[in-house]
């Protein structure tokens, strides 16, 4: 089954289920009318105009503004502004996000506000339907006149140029088109600016980590709730009634979930065992619930984004005008995407803090978790890979968008450095996953120093599943492999939803 685009709104959870389900797609006839439309208004201006200088269409680019373009060189105008942008360098991004940023591009072009022809629409959907996805790169965008390096690679196979993603191998663009009949085309005058303005690269990762970071939230509270288990922690923290008097909606909902799961444990001691539990447990509703706000605000905002129009210059063929302005910058993504860095760095911050606490020695639990500590290790280092990782995070929580650059001869002379938030936000997102297996791992091997007393079901349904690929620690092992193994368990349950 096809997903239609259209006029209807879209959010990141679809956008993310038609990625991840390997959907294909269709355009709404009804919209590609308006971009027949629009292109026909635009054309149109150009033959009954007295010759007006319309920023990309008969001019240069960038400072280059001023410099006007005869009517012979307009078509190659566009194809030089590709090959000239394809600047790209650092890493090839994953497949997945290079498909994310080609469907946010149709979708983008699909408005009917950019001029372009709908048979350029048509191309994009058929590259996208066949699996011919254009390669990437990381570096060359600095989030503002958009994502212009990273879009100028996925412009290029319309030339039959660059690399592509095809079954599974990169490959020739016109070696996969050759294989699967996509004809390259000839772009007119608009066109590439239309393709390489726009948002696409820093939203395509926005889209993805926040539909990943609501997961990871998720899973994390139950990933804590085996550590509170384990640790023999109070319930008092996770009372209704404390988060009554301080609402905010993650906090609560945070606390709800822990409580839930912790319903129904056999393992509450008749005493206490200490007054106040450390605030690595005691204060998780307050940290991931805050957590989950960034990430409540910054879904908003990529859904606006989403069904936005991001390019430069607007073409409005209802009201005539043909409107230059700056809808290419990325500044709503910086923000939103430095935030989101943050707040994951925090679950896995607090997560490893929990590590700690479990291998210290306390509460009856042996020292690193270890059935022989002193011949044994245990858990130890896995722990200091968990500091190195949350401090690594620390680093990466730079913020990018408080950082401009001057550049185009001072004509592009603020810019938001969406594209390195993006780019860094997208590894702390995989970092943190990584710090919640290893919490995962060190609470289930804690776990096993309280039988015969049993977790409520739903935790000792996560201890079982954990337990079907690693098994208890009874002497020191290679810790790597099951660090892998639990890493690729959270990842599966964070696209999965959050288990």
């Amino acid at each position: 089954m096809k997903h239609k685009l259209g006029s209807h709104h879209l959010d990141a959870g679809v956008i993310y289920k038609i990625i991840t389900t390997g959907q294909k797609i269709s355009l709404d006839p009804q919209q590609l009318e308006k971009v027949r439309a629009n292109r026909d208004y635009l054309e149109q201006k150009l033959q009954t105009g007295t010759n007006a200088p319309i920023y990309g269409i008969n001019t240069g680019f960038g400072s280059l503004c001023n410099v006007s373009i005869s009517d012979e060189d307009l078509d190659k105008l566009q194809e030089n502004l590709i090959l000239s942008h394809a600047c790209g360098m650092g890493q090839a991004l994953p497949e997945n996000i290079c498909r994310t940023i080609l469907l946010l591009k149709i979708i983008n072009l699909l408005h009917g506000n950019s001029g372009v022809r709908v048979e350029l629409v048509e191309k994009l959907s058929e590259f996208y339907d066949k699996g011919v996805i254009p390669v990437i790169y990381e570096q060359g965008s600095l989030g503002a006149s958009g994502d212009l390096v990273p879009l100028a690679h996925l412009s290029l196979p319309l030339l039959g140029k660059g690399l592509v993603y095809h079954h599974g191998t990169v490959k020739p663009a016109a070696e996969a088109m050759s294989s699967e009949r996509i004809a390259s085309v000839k772009l007119k005058f608009k066109e590439g600016l239309a393709l390489i303005n726009g948002t696409q690269f820093s939203l395509a990762f926005a889209t993805i980590i926040v539909q990943e970071a609501m997961a990871a939230f998720r899973l994390a509270n139950r990933i804590a709730a085996l550590s509170m288990d384990a640790y023999l922690c109070d319930l008092a923290p996770f009372d209704p009634l404390i988060h009554d008097i301080r609402p905010h909606p993650g906090q609560s909902l945070a606390a709800k979930e822990i409580l839930g799961y912790l319903t129904g444990s056999s393992l509450r001691p008749p005493e206490k065992k200490s007054v106040q539990d450390p605030y690595s447990f005691r204060c998780v509703p307050q940290v991931h619930g805050a957590s989950f706000a960034a990430f409540s605000h910054a879904e908003e905002i990529v859904n606006t984004e989403i069904n936005s129009v991001t390019d430069n210059p607007n073409v409005f063929d209802t009201e005539d005008k043909i409107l230059s302005g700056g809808n290419f910058h990325a500044q709503p993504l910086a923000l939103i995407l430095d935030y989101m860095a943050i707040a994951l760095a925090e679950l896995g911050n607090i997560s490893e803090r929990r590590v700690y606490q479990l291998i210290n020695g306390d509460r009856g639990l042996p020292p690193y978790l270890a059935v022989n500590a002193g011949l044994d290790s245990g858990f130890m280092i896995v722990q200091y890979t968990a500091a190195s990782i949350v401090s690594q995070n620390k680093q990466y929580c730079t913020p990018a968008s408080v950082d401009s650059i001057v550049s185009s001869k001072g004509q592009e002379d603020h810019v938001s450095m969406a594209a390195n938030a993006a780019t860094k936000c997208y590894r702390v997102l995989t970092n943190v996953k990584s710090l919640l297996a290893i919490e995962l791992l060190t609470a289930t091997q804690a776990l096993e120093f309280r039988r015969p007393a049993v977790s409520s079901p739903p935790l000792e349904q996560l201890f079982a599943r954990v337990r079907s690929e690693v098994p208890f620690l009874q002497s020191d092992r290679l810790m790597h492999d099951d660090m892998l193994k639990i890493t690729n368990m959270i990842d599966q349950w964070v696209q999965s939803g959050g288990y």
